[in-house]
């Protein structure tokens, strides 16, 4: 389809350019445009009026609902009619928020009511219908009819997925099929068209690019104007109970994900979800405060989001011991603050984040099940009212897949069971002996009670040394005796370093801070020992960045989101500590056990332009090639200074370059935290810039600081890598932390070294 308008910035200066039917074409846009402004502003005036009324009513019913309430309280009668005044209250209340939804919808739409229309001819129907596509829907209360479609509706797959000619859409009703003879985009802003254009492949990508040249905003924007073919298939697929998506930096995973979510509640009346059914595990709370302004944007509730940490700290909660979470134990590793190895570090991690490891938790807990536990005799009133060998025949039959702790207590509740039988009569023989006592002639009762329940407390203690779990020293167990861990570990796979790693485990489990590697282990020990699940109302789990999870991660949300579906998003190429390939995805298929499932590579860049795609791919494996979208710009520079002050000289020079650009979020990334309070240091009283690490809260902008594992799924107008030396920048995880650091900028990405350049930057 040929190009019809080309996307100018102002009425009048559009109009010049076109010929007569350009300018039909752009007088009946225009009308349009006024007639659905008035149509939204109509309904507007009309819902404010009838919610102001409805909301002086809902005032009165509810006074007179607690008047009549001070009435009812000793009559049954009128207490029947107050539930049911209750529930009408209730139903009045629903309505009233339902209009106020509503209101709040179409003042959202007036500023920018649609952005695309298509022209659809339905096989078998003469007449072509005019569907415009907006970010929600609007319809005529009282005709029904519908003058803006929802992006999500399924008619407006189509404007997505296919150019003008034969086309089709699944519907409720099944596939409908037909012809696209127009596909045109608006650009609407303030509440005026500015301009509109007939769309092909050419026009689209120009107006892309346009958009994409935009400045980075402090908040993830909505895509739902340039959502392209693929995104369109990840974002309304409703067949998998597991969608994964590799997608290279800059391919949009976290905005796919988003709009999915968005689509899927925009299901909801075949689907049953609701936002409360739905959970983010997002990589940190930056990331949180990047993302949470997208789905308010769309129209829908935000989303319970939580870092995969918070978890393992609420499941951990009754072991009485901090933990470190995953930001520390990076700076830890990337900054070498503790003096340890960081390959030790990494390898510590690899294992208990593995599937043997697993296995290996599995059998401790299967051999404590039938021969850790120390029953004992259990005596009441003189008698041995349970034994120890009774106990444990009855242990091993139960033969039931309820979690060890809940079998535990039903043990303690069977023994109970046989104390309450006889408490009575143990109380009595108290009494009775107490009676004979001149001190006790008024008080014998009484004192017979509390001896009951002094002894019941005493005996509960004995009974629970063995139906109480520690958990926490039966972990530790597991490293006190290396006799016993090869034993359980024979057959598995074990690292070369298993010896050192048992020996590290053994003396920092005695430490105040329980460490990452271990409280990850331990979350996974308590769920399967205790049960804990607090995540039953969760259908749709969405992880992102999963290349930096282990397996480990994907069994603890196996164990507690059993009812969920997955969308996981990943690349391969921006792990921090470790080495991942595609059969990363096919682990995690393997351990969630969907029945339906489906990988979606998504190998297009939109964020940086074509010379900063071409560096930063030469840090990577092109095993996935990163394909760019074609946006030009200035070469990454790679600049050196032999001595500190002078690196500090170009470092402020180049921000001084950025600013007079315009670009309004300037990041220097350092490899650590550390690294990036000690550049604070220095140029704090040169320019205005912060440090953002684990503990910032607020909107990022303007120039700061940041290190590069908190940078990930972030992006900025212009990013300086700094102290890319070769003390810094060495290894091959060193070499993927460049990769991250240089794929989060948009336009301008510079490098900068004191001393010698690392071995690791490309060469020209």
């Amino acid at each position: 389809m040929k190009t019809r308008y080309l996307a100018l910035t102002a009425r009048e200066e559009y109009i010049k350019f076109m010929d007569h039917n350009h300018h039909a074409d752009w007088n009946m846009e225009n009308e349009h445009f006024s007639h659905i402004v008035t149509r939204i502003k109509r309904q507007l005036a009309s819902l404010e009026a009838k919610n102001q009324k409805d909301e002086a009513a809902l005032i009165d019913s509810r006074k007179d609902m607690w008047d009549h309430a001070a009435h009812s309280s000793e009559d049954f009668d009128q207490a029947i009619e107050m539930v049911q005044y209750w529930q009408a209250l209730a139903t009045q209340t629903s309505a009233y928020e339902a209009q106020s939804d509503k209101i709040r919808a179409l003042k959202k739409m007036l500023p920018a009511p649609y952005f695309a229309r298509i022209d659809f001819t339905r096989d078998g129907d003469d007449q072509t219908r005019k569907i415009y596509i907006g970010r929600s829907g609007l319809v005529d209360d009282k005709t029904q009819e519908r003058y803006i479609y929802d992006w999500r509706a399924p008619i407006a797959s189509l404007f997505y997925r296919l150019q003008a000619g034969k086309a089709f859409y699944e519907a409720p009703t099944g596939t409908i099929s037909g012809t696209v003879s127009l596909k045109r985009q608006y650009e609407i802003k303030d509440g005026k068209l500015e301009f509109f254009f007939d769309s092909d492949v050419e026009i689209v990508d120009r107006f892309l690019r346009r958009l994409l040249s935009r400045n980075a905003s402090s908040q993830m924007r909505t895509i739902v104007e340039t959502i392209q073919h693929d995104q369109d298939l990840a974002i309304r697929d409703i067949e998998n109970d597991l969608l994964l998506v590799q997608g290279v930096a800059g391919s949009g995973k976290t905005s796919i994900a988003l709009h999915r979510v968005a689509f899927l509640l925009y299901q909801e009346v075949t689907s049953k979800l609701k936002a409360n059914n739905i959970l983010i595990l997002s990589p940190n709370h930056i990331f949180e405060q990047y993302i949470a302004h997208v789905l308010p944007e769309l129209g829908e509730e935000n989303i319970t989001s939580v870092v995969f940490d918070e978890i393992c700290t609420t499941v951990l909660e009754s072991i009485d011991r901090p933990m470190q979470i995953r930001n520390e134990w990076l700076e830890q590793v990337l900054s070498g603050s503790d003096n340890s190895d960081p390959g030790e570090a990494r390898s510590r991690l690899q294992f208990k984040g593995s599937k043997a490891f697993v296995s290996l938790l599995h059998r401790h807990i299967q051999h404590f099940t039938y021969h850790g536990i120390g029953f004992s005799d259990i005596h009441y009133d003189g008698k041995c009212i349970a034994s120890a060998k009774r106990l444990k025949t009855r242990w091993i039959k139960d033969q039931s897949a309820k979690p060890l702790a809940v079998k535990l207590e039903h043990l303690e509740e069977f023994i109970l069971q046989k104390v309450r039988k006889l408490r009575q009569e143990r109380i009595r023989k108290q009494e009775a002996i107490l009676n004979e006592n001149p001190d006790h002639i008024f008080d014998a009762r009484e004192q017979a009670r509390l001896l009951s329940i002094n002894e019941s407390t005493l005996l509960l203690a004995e009974i629970r040394k063995f139906t109480t779990l520690n958990i926490l020293e039966l972990y530790k167990s597991l490293f006190q005796n290396k006799d016993y861990f090869y034993g359980l570990a024979s057959g598995l796979e074990l690292p070369g370093d298993i010896e050192r790693i048992i020996d590290h485990t053994a003396e920092n489990l005695v430490r105040e801070q329980l460490p990452y590697d271990d409280a990850l282990a331990l979350t996974y020990f308590s769920i399967c020992l205790t049960g804990y699940s607090p995540y039953n109302d969760i259908r749709q789990i969405v992880i992102d960045e999963a290349q930096d999870y282990y397996p480990l991660h994907f069994e603890i949300c196996k164990l507690l989101f059993k009812q969920a579906r997955y969308t996981i998003l990943g690349d391969i190429n921006q792990t921090i500590e470790k080495e991942e390939s595609l059969a990363w995805y096919h682990q995690i298929q393997d351990i969630l056990q969907k029945e339906n499932s489906v990988l979606l590579a998504m190998n297009k860049s939109f964020r940086s332009t074509d010379e900063i795609i071409q560096f930063s791919s030469r840090l990577i494996d092109t095993a996935i090639p990163v394909e760019s979208f074609g946006r030009s710009g200035d070469v990454p520079g790679i600049y050196g200074a032999e001595y500190f002050p002078q690196g500090i000289e170009l470092l402020q020079k180049e921000i001084a370059v950025c600013k007079e650009q315009g670009y309004q979020s300037i990041a220097l990334i350092c490899k650590s935290e550390k690294d990036a309070y000690a550049l604070w240091g220095h140029l704090r009283d040169r320019i205005p810039v912060q440090v953002i690490d684990k503990n910032h809260s607020g909107v990022i902008k303007d120039t700061f600081i940041i290190p590069v594992y908190m940078a990930k799924g972030l992006e900025f107008d212009a990013v300086l890598i700094c102290d890319v030396d070769d003390t810094h920048y060495k290894t091959a995880a060193d070499k993927k932390l460049l990769y991250i650091g240089c794929t989060r900028a948009l336009h301008r990405l510079n490098l900068f070294y004191t001393g010698t350049i690392s071995s690791l930057l490309p060469r020209s």
